[in-house]
């Protein structure tokens, strides 16, 4: 089969498509996983300025830019920032978009 321009377009798209789906298999394996102890309980807001302690933890995983792979935004934050968070990528959704806020519960004590 010759060496054809539409051929390794097809190709590049192909590996494009399979890159994409390793890295969403990839994030569905990795949300498994629990989550790095904290060092410091509870942690501070991830607002700038706020030094409040962080009640929440949001997560919003979209796509990427490019469109090749999911991307997680995750913050900690206070009550009051919470409450005036909403969604920012909607533009970027697909199959496994997420938006979560979830309540930060501290770690087992031992």
């Amino acid at each position: 089969m010759p060496d054809t321009k539409e051929g390794r377009e097809r190709q590049a798209r192909r590996a494009e498509q399979r890159q994409q789906e390793w890295e969403i298999r990839e994030a569905r394996d990795r949300a498994d996983e629990p989550e790095p102890p904290a060092e410091n309980f509870p942690p501070t807001c991830h607002r700038r300025g706020c030094n409040d302690p962080a009640a929440f933890r949001v997560l919003e995983r979209y796509q990427e830019d490019t469109g090749h792979g999911a991307v997680e935004a995750v913050a900690n934050l206070c009550e009051t920032h919470t409450a005036e968070e909403a969604p920012t990528r909607l533009e970027h959704t697909y199959e496994d978009y997420v938006f979560r806020v979830d309540p930060i519960q501290p770690p087992d004590s031992e």
